[in-house]
């Protein structure tokens, strides 16, 4: 989960140097980084402006705990997590909407073979999928997220959300049930 171009040895000399009070070698793992903690954000919460509040948040979170993060885990691993509570949090909090995270994240696809017909077909499977979504807990969103969405390996998810690889495995069969239930509802 590193970025390209960056090897774990300038990540872990950076790390070092930031918890020697280096804000620079910070503002380095805050910029390697951004793109892939503002991504699981969104995915998270499903809209720009508070995944942005979220990555600033955990960004912040991550700076004021350095001096605790012992390494046990990568430093990526460690701001995921970071990442994923404060947008359990800031989503808790919120009494707002959500927005289509699907349409947040833009096409995955060309789509421009598709006839009016499948387009419509499309737009309205999406729609469902986003409903069934949100009407999961927060936990199994998350799971469903990180493995589905952003292709995490169940090791990378167990470590960041502090469960065991087997948990992981048997909470996202959990949420994948009910999504084929609200999934169901929705059609």
């Amino acid at each position: 989960m590193t970025s390209p171009g960056v090897e774990g040895s300038e990540i872990e000399s950076l790390v070092d140097a930031a918890k020697n009070g280096d804000v620079g070698a910070f503002e380095r793992l805050v910029e390697i980084h951004q793109h892939e903690v503002f991504g699981l954000a969104i995915r998270l919460v499903g809209d720009r402006e508070m995944a942005a509040d979220v990555a600033q948040e955990a960004m912040i979170r991550a700076w004021r705990a350095l001096p605790k993060f012992r390494g046990d885990a990568a430093f990526s691993t460690w701001v995921h997590r970071i990442t994923v509570n404060t947008a359990w949090t800031m989503r808790s909090r919120s009494k707002r909407n959500v927005a289509d995270p699907l349409d947040e994240i833009g096409d995955i696809a060309d789509t421009s073979w598709l006839t009016p017909e499948r387009a419509g077909e499309t737009a309205m499977l999406r729609e469902a999928l986003r409903r069934a979504l949100d009407r999961l807990p927060e936990v199994h969103r998350t799971l469903v997220v990180l493995k589905d969405v952003e292709g995490w390996s169940h090791g990378d998810i167990a470590a960041t959300l502090g469960i065991s690889v087997t948990a992981s495995k048997v909470r996202l069969h959990r949420a994948h049930v009910r999504l084929r239930e609200y999934l169901k509802e929705e059609m």
